[in-house]
Protein backbone atom coordinates (compact mmCIF):
# COMPACT_ATOMS: atom_id res chain seq x y z
CA UNK A 1 0.00 0.00 0.00
CA UNK A 2 1.31 3.43 -0.95
CA UNK A 3 -0.35 5.81 1.54
CA UNK A 4 -2.02 5.85 4.94
CA UNK A 5 -3.78 9.07 5.90
CA UNK A 6 -4.09 9.35 9.68
CA UNK A 7 -6.59 11.91 11.00
CA UNK A 8 -6.88 12.51 14.73
CA UNK A 9 -10.27 13.96 15.62
CA UNK A 10 -11.69 15.64 18.66
CA UNK A 11 -15.13 17.20 18.62
CA UNK A 12 -15.14 18.77 15.14
CA UNK A 13 -17.75 16.60 13.45
CA UNK A 14 -18.59 18.83 10.46
CA UNK A 15 -15.01 19.83 9.75
CA UNK A 16 -14.06 16.14 9.91
CA UNK A 17 -16.76 15.25 7.40
CA UNK A 18 -15.55 17.89 4.96
CA UNK A 19 -11.97 16.77 5.46
CA UNK A 20 -12.86 13.13 4.80
CA UNK A 21 -14.79 14.00 1.66
CA UNK A 22 -11.80 15.91 0.30
CA UNK A 23 -9.37 13.12 1.26
CA UNK A 24 -11.53 10.49 -0.41
CA UNK A 25 -11.50 12.56 -3.61
CA UNK A 26 -7.74 13.01 -3.34
CA UNK A 27 -6.95 9.32 -2.81
CA UNK A 28 -9.32 7.65 -5.28
CA UNK A 29 -6.46 6.84 -7.69
CA UNK A 30 -3.92 5.93 -4.99
CA UNK A 31 -3.53 2.58 -3.23
CA UNK A 32 -4.37 4.01 0.15
CA UNK A 33 -6.30 3.86 3.40
CA UNK A 34 -7.86 6.48 5.64
CA UNK A 35 -7.61 6.03 9.41
CA UNK A 36 -9.60 8.22 11.78
CA UNK A 37 -8.61 8.12 15.45
CA UNK A 38 -11.19 9.73 17.70
CA UNK A 39 -10.08 10.99 21.11
CA UNK A 40 -13.45 10.37 22.76
CA UNK A 41 -15.32 13.27 21.15
CA UNK A 42 -18.53 14.30 22.94
CA UNK A 43 -20.22 15.05 19.60
CA UNK A 44 -21.44 12.52 17.02
CA UNK A 45 -18.18 12.34 15.05
CA UNK A 46 -17.89 8.56 15.35
CA UNK A 47 -21.50 7.92 14.36
CA UNK A 48 -21.02 10.15 11.33
CA UNK A 49 -17.90 8.30 10.20
CA UNK A 50 -19.62 4.92 10.55
CA UNK A 51 -22.65 6.07 8.59
CA UNK A 52 -21.06 8.12 5.80
CA UNK A 53 -17.58 6.61 5.45
CA UNK A 54 -17.85 2.84 5.89
CA UNK A 55 -14.47 2.26 4.22
CA UNK A 56 -12.64 4.49 6.70
CA UNK A 57 -10.92 2.66 9.53
CA UNK A 58 -12.23 4.18 12.76
CA UNK A 59 -10.40 3.82 16.06
CA UNK A 60 -12.41 5.03 19.06
CA UNK A 61 -10.20 5.85 22.02
CA UNK A 62 -11.66 5.49 25.48
CA UNK A 63 -10.19 8.81 26.57
CA UNK A 64 -8.56 11.91 25.13
CA UNK A 65 -4.93 10.88 24.79
CA UNK A 66 -3.78 14.10 23.16
CA UNK A 67 -2.23 14.69 19.74
CA UNK A 68 0.93 12.59 19.93
CA UNK A 69 -0.44 9.41 21.46
CA UNK A 70 -3.63 9.60 19.40
CA UNK A 71 -1.68 9.79 16.15
CA UNK A 72 0.74 7.08 17.25
CA UNK A 73 -2.23 4.78 17.84
CA UNK A 74 -3.37 5.42 14.28
CA UNK A 75 0.09 4.87 12.82
CA UNK A 76 0.38 1.56 14.67
CA UNK A 77 -2.37 0.13 12.45
CA UNK A 78 -1.22 1.83 9.22
CA UNK A 79 -0.07 -0.25 6.25
CA UNK A 80 1.14 2.46 3.86
CA UNK A 81 4.69 3.09 2.68
CA UNK A 82 3.93 6.77 3.30
CA UNK A 83 2.07 8.30 6.23
CA UNK A 84 0.23 11.58 6.15
CA UNK A 85 -0.55 13.09 9.53
CA UNK A 86 -3.51 15.33 8.77
CA UNK A 87 -5.66 17.61 10.93
CA UNK A 88 -9.45 17.12 10.76
CA UNK A 89 -9.99 20.84 10.11
CA UNK A 90 -8.25 20.74 6.73
CA UNK A 91 -9.42 20.55 3.11
CA UNK A 92 -7.07 18.99 0.56
CA UNK A 93 -7.16 19.36 -3.22
CA UNK A 94 -7.82 16.41 -5.51
CA UNK A 95 -4.18 16.37 -6.64
CA UNK A 96 -2.48 17.12 -3.30
CA UNK A 97 -1.31 13.59 -2.52
CA UNK A 98 -0.51 12.74 -6.14
CA UNK A 99 1.81 15.76 -6.43
CA UNK A 100 3.51 15.37 -3.07
CA UNK A 101 4.06 11.61 -3.38
CA UNK A 102 5.51 12.07 -6.88
CA UNK A 103 7.92 14.63 -5.40
CA UNK A 104 8.72 12.42 -2.41
CA UNK A 105 9.47 9.41 -4.63
CA UNK A 106 12.21 11.43 -6.35
CA UNK A 107 14.10 12.25 -3.14
CA UNK A 108 16.97 10.10 -1.91
CA UNK A 109 17.16 11.27 1.70
CA UNK A 110 13.54 12.11 2.45
CA UNK A 111 12.43 13.21 5.87
CA UNK A 112 9.11 15.04 6.15
CA UNK A 113 7.27 16.90 3.39
CA UNK A 114 4.89 19.74 4.18
CA UNK A 115 2.77 21.85 1.87
CA UNK A 116 1.34 25.35 1.51
CA UNK A 117 -1.31 25.92 4.16
CA UNK A 118 -3.85 28.74 3.89
CA UNK A 119 -6.55 29.82 6.30
CA UNK A 120 -10.27 30.06 5.59
CA UNK A 121 -9.87 33.39 3.77
CA UNK A 122 -6.96 32.27 1.62
CA UNK A 123 -4.19 33.86 3.68
CA UNK A 124 -0.89 32.00 3.66
CA UNK A 125 0.01 30.50 7.04
CA UNK A 126 3.72 31.16 7.67
CA UNK A 127 4.07 28.20 10.05
CA UNK A 128 3.95 26.03 6.91
CA UNK A 129 7.76 26.36 6.92
CA UNK A 130 9.85 27.31 9.92
CA UNK A 131 13.38 27.36 11.25
CA UNK A 132 14.48 25.43 14.30
CA UNK A 133 13.22 27.45 17.29
CA UNK A 134 16.54 27.77 19.05
CA UNK A 135 16.27 29.61 22.37
CA UNK A 136 17.53 32.80 20.73
CA UNK A 137 15.02 32.56 17.85
CA UNK A 138 12.16 31.66 20.19
CA UNK A 139 12.92 34.52 22.58
CA UNK A 140 12.93 36.97 19.66
CA UNK A 141 9.55 35.67 18.53
CA UNK A 142 8.12 36.03 22.03
CA UNK A 143 8.97 39.74 21.98
CA UNK A 144 7.42 40.19 18.55
CA UNK A 145 10.28 39.54 16.11
CA UNK A 146 9.36 36.46 14.06
CA UNK A 147 11.72 37.15 11.13
CA UNK A 148 14.03 34.24 11.96
CA UNK A 149 11.27 31.99 13.30
CA UNK A 150 9.59 31.48 9.92
CA UNK A 151 11.54 30.30 6.88
CA UNK A 152 11.41 33.35 4.65
CA UNK A 153 14.06 31.97 2.31
CA UNK A 154 11.28 30.12 0.49
CA UNK A 155 8.31 31.88 -1.09
CA UNK A 156 4.85 30.33 -0.52
CA UNK A 157 4.88 28.72 -4.00
CA UNK A 158 8.47 27.45 -3.80
CA UNK A 159 9.84 23.97 -3.29
CA UNK A 160 12.90 23.46 -1.14
CA UNK A 161 14.50 22.20 2.03
CA UNK A 162 13.26 23.60 5.30
CA UNK A 163 13.68 22.61 8.92
CA UNK A 164 10.39 22.58 10.80
CA UNK A 165 6.97 21.65 9.43
CA UNK A 166 3.51 21.86 10.95
CA UNK A 167 1.50 18.93 12.30
CA UNK A 168 -1.62 19.88 10.36
CA UNK A 169 -0.05 18.21 7.29
CA UNK A 170 3.05 16.05 7.44
CA UNK A 171 3.92 13.36 4.90
CA UNK A 172 6.81 10.97 5.51
CA UNK A 173 7.76 7.35 5.06
CA UNK A 174 6.49 5.03 7.76
CA UNK A 175 10.00 3.60 8.17
CA UNK A 176 11.35 7.05 9.05
CA UNK A 177 8.48 7.70 11.47
CA UNK A 178 9.25 4.45 13.30
CA UNK A 179 13.01 5.01 13.22
CA UNK A 180 12.65 8.25 15.21
CA UNK A 181 9.97 6.62 17.42
CA UNK A 182 7.12 8.74 16.10
CA UNK A 183 5.52 11.64 17.92
CA UNK A 184 6.81 12.12 21.44
CA UNK A 185 4.00 11.37 23.88
CA UNK A 186 5.42 13.70 26.51
CA UNK A 187 3.62 16.39 24.49
CA UNK A 188 -0.15 16.39 24.96
CA UNK A 189 -0.80 19.11 22.39
CA UNK A 190 1.51 21.58 20.60
CA UNK A 191 5.25 21.31 20.12
CA UNK A 192 5.13 17.70 18.97
CA UNK A 193 5.44 18.70 15.30
CA UNK A 194 8.51 20.80 16.09
CA UNK A 195 9.97 17.90 18.02
CA UNK A 196 9.28 15.36 15.25
CA UNK A 197 10.73 17.63 12.56
CA UNK A 198 13.84 18.17 14.69
CA UNK A 199 14.27 14.45 15.44
CA UNK A 200 14.06 13.64 11.73
CA UNK A 201 16.72 16.26 10.96
CA UNK A 202 18.98 14.91 13.70
CA UNK A 203 18.57 11.42 12.24
CA UNK A 204 20.17 12.74 9.05
CA UNK A 205 17.17 13.24 6.79
CA UNK A 206 16.09 16.30 4.81
CA UNK A 207 12.74 17.99 5.41
CA UNK A 208 11.03 19.69 2.48
CA UNK A 209 8.45 22.35 1.89
CA UNK A 210 6.35 21.71 -1.24
CA UNK A 211 4.49 24.87 -2.21
CA UNK A 212 2.85 23.65 -5.42
CA UNK A 213 -0.30 22.47 -3.70
CA UNK A 214 -2.45 24.35 -1.19
CA UNK A 215 -4.46 22.95 1.69
CA UNK A 216 -6.99 24.91 3.73
CA UNK A 217 -6.36 24.74 7.45
CA UNK A 218 -9.16 26.19 9.56
CA UNK A 219 -6.50 26.81 12.14
CA UNK A 220 -8.67 28.33 14.85
CA UNK A 221 -11.16 25.48 14.86
CA UNK A 222 -9.27 22.66 16.54
CA UNK A 223 -8.32 24.77 19.54
CA UNK A 224 -9.56 28.14 20.70
CA UNK A 225 -6.74 30.58 21.42
CA UNK A 226 -7.35 31.17 25.12
CA UNK A 227 -5.35 30.89 28.34
CA UNK A 228 -5.55 27.08 28.28
CA UNK A 229 -4.02 27.17 24.81
CA UNK A 230 -1.28 29.50 26.04
CA UNK A 231 -0.42 27.27 28.98
CA UNK A 232 -0.20 24.16 26.78
CA UNK A 233 1.70 25.88 23.98
CA UNK A 234 4.39 27.43 26.14
CA UNK A 235 4.50 24.33 28.31
CA UNK A 236 5.21 22.29 25.18
CA UNK A 237 8.06 24.58 24.22
CA UNK A 238 9.46 24.09 27.71
CA UNK A 239 9.46 20.31 27.12
CA UNK A 240 11.25 20.81 23.81
CA UNK A 241 14.08 22.80 25.37
CA UNK A 242 14.48 20.38 28.27
CA UNK A 243 14.85 17.51 25.79
CA UNK A 244 17.15 19.13 23.27
CA UNK A 245 19.04 21.81 25.27
CA UNK A 246 19.37 20.03 28.60
CA UNK A 247 23.14 20.56 28.76
CA UNK A 248 22.84 24.34 28.87
CA UNK A 249 21.49 25.13 32.33
CA UNK A 250 21.67 28.91 31.88
CA UNK A 251 19.61 28.86 28.67
CA UNK A 252 17.03 26.58 30.27
CA UNK A 253 16.66 28.94 33.22
CA UNK A 254 16.22 31.97 30.96
CA UNK A 255 13.72 30.14 28.73
CA UNK A 256 11.70 29.01 31.74
CA UNK A 257 11.32 32.57 33.01
CA UNK A 258 10.35 34.00 29.63
CA UNK A 259 7.89 31.19 28.86
CA UNK A 260 6.24 31.66 32.23
CA UNK A 261 5.75 35.39 31.58
CA UNK A 262 4.53 34.80 28.02
CA UNK A 263 1.99 32.15 29.00
CA UNK A 264 0.37 34.52 31.47
CA UNK A 265 0.16 37.37 28.98
CA UNK A 266 -1.38 35.38 26.15
CA UNK A 267 -5.10 36.05 25.89
CA UNK A 268 -7.93 35.35 23.52
CA UNK A 269 -7.69 37.48 20.41
CA UNK A 270 -10.46 39.99 20.00
CA UNK A 271 -12.09 39.49 16.64
CA UNK A 272 -14.50 41.64 14.74
CA UNK A 273 -16.89 39.87 12.42
CA UNK A 274 -16.44 41.11 8.84
CA UNK A 275 -19.33 43.00 7.29
CA UNK A 276 -21.03 40.98 4.57
CA UNK A 277 -22.51 43.20 1.86
CA UNK A 278 -23.97 40.35 -0.17
CA UNK A 279 -23.89 36.58 -0.41
CA UNK A 280 -22.96 34.91 -3.68
CA UNK A 281 -23.68 31.20 -3.96
CA UNK A 282 -21.64 29.50 -6.66
CA UNK A 283 -23.42 26.29 -7.60
CA UNK A 284 -25.03 24.50 -10.49
CA UNK A 285 -28.29 24.26 -8.55
CA UNK A 286 -30.42 26.36 -6.22
CA UNK A 287 -31.80 25.12 -2.92
CA UNK A 288 -34.45 26.97 -0.95
CA UNK A 289 -33.24 25.44 2.30
CA UNK A 290 -29.90 27.16 1.82
CA UNK A 291 -31.48 30.49 0.88
CA UNK A 292 -33.68 30.37 3.98
CA UNK A 293 -30.58 30.06 6.18
CA UNK A 294 -28.91 33.17 4.78
CA UNK A 295 -30.08 36.53 6.09
CA UNK A 296 -28.59 38.97 3.57
CA UNK A 297 -29.33 39.28 -0.13
CA UNK A 298 -28.41 36.20 -2.12
CA UNK A 299 -27.46 35.72 -5.74
CA UNK A 300 -26.60 32.48 -7.53
CA UNK A 301 -23.78 32.03 -10.06
CA UNK A 302 -22.76 28.95 -12.04
CA UNK A 303 -19.07 29.83 -12.46
CA UNK A 304 -16.02 30.51 -10.33
CA UNK A 305 -14.69 33.67 -11.92
CA UNK A 306 -16.83 36.30 -10.20
CA UNK A 307 -14.89 39.01 -8.37
CA UNK A 308 -16.66 41.09 -5.76
CA UNK A 309 -15.71 43.16 -2.72
CA UNK A 310 -17.11 42.54 0.75
CA UNK A 311 -19.08 39.49 -0.39
CA UNK A 312 -19.44 36.14 1.26
CA UNK A 313 -18.98 33.36 -1.29
CA UNK A 314 -20.64 30.01 -0.66
CA UNK A 315 -18.85 27.43 -2.82
CA UNK A 316 -20.58 24.21 -3.81
CA UNK A 317 -17.62 21.82 -3.78
CA UNK A 318 -19.73 18.94 -5.03
CA UNK A 319 -20.28 20.87 -8.26
CA UNK A 320 -16.81 22.31 -8.80
CA UNK A 321 -14.40 20.24 -6.69
CA UNK A 322 -12.04 21.02 -3.83
CA UNK A 323 -9.06 22.23 -5.84
CA UNK A 324 -11.21 24.75 -7.72
CA UNK A 325 -12.65 26.04 -4.43
CA UNK A 326 -9.21 26.29 -2.81
CA UNK A 327 -7.76 28.11 -5.82
CA UNK A 328 -10.70 30.52 -5.88
CA UNK A 329 -10.30 31.38 -2.20
CA UNK A 330 -6.54 31.74 -2.56
CA UNK A 331 -6.74 33.91 -5.69
CA UNK A 332 -8.93 36.65 -4.22
CA UNK A 333 -7.59 36.79 -0.66
CA UNK A 334 -5.29 39.80 -1.08
CA UNK A 335 -7.33 42.41 -2.96
CA UNK A 336 -10.89 41.88 -1.76
CA UNK A 337 -12.46 41.87 1.69
CA UNK A 338 -14.33 38.66 1.03
CA UNK A 339 -15.22 35.71 3.22
CA UNK A 340 -15.80 32.13 2.13
CA UNK A 341 -17.94 29.17 3.06
CA UNK A 342 -17.84 25.67 1.67
CA UNK A 343 -21.20 24.06 0.99
CA UNK A 344 -21.45 20.29 1.36
CA UNK A 345 -24.70 19.96 -0.51
CA UNK A 346 -25.43 16.27 0.06
CA UNK A 347 -25.07 16.71 3.83
CA UNK A 348 -26.83 20.07 4.03
CA UNK A 349 -24.27 22.20 5.83
CA UNK A 350 -21.95 25.08 5.12
CA UNK A 351 -18.81 25.95 7.05
CA UNK A 352 -15.86 28.28 7.02
CA UNK A 353 -13.70 30.54 9.14
CA UNK A 354 -12.90 34.24 8.90
CA UNK A 355 -9.83 34.14 11.13
CA UNK A 356 -6.94 31.81 11.91
CA UNK A 357 -7.34 32.45 15.65
CA UNK A 358 -11.09 32.15 16.17
CA UNK A 359 -13.74 29.48 15.97
CA UNK A 360 -15.09 28.53 12.59
CA UNK A 361 -18.74 28.77 11.70
CA UNK A 362 -20.99 25.84 10.84
CA UNK A 363 -24.56 26.22 9.60
CA UNK A 364 -26.57 23.03 9.18
CA UNK A 365 -30.04 22.77 7.72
Amino acid sequence: MKLSVVILNYNVRYFLELCLRSVEAATKDIDSEIIVVDNKSPDDSCAMVKELFPNVKLIENKENYGFSKGNNIGVASAKGEYLCILNPDTVVAEDTFIKIIAFADQQTNLGIVGCQLIDGRGKFLPESKRHIPTPKVALQKLIGNSKKYYDNNLAPNDIGKTEILVGAFMLLKQDVYKEVKGLDEDYFMYGEDVDLSYKVLKAGYDNYYYGKTSVIHYKGESTLKDKVYAKRFYGAMGIFYKKHYKKNILILAMVKIVLSIASKRKSLAKLEAPTVKETIVISETKEERLINKIQNSVSFQTHLDTISDGAQFILDVESFGYKAAIDFIKTYNTTKQNTYRIWVKSSNFILGSDSSVGRGEVVSF
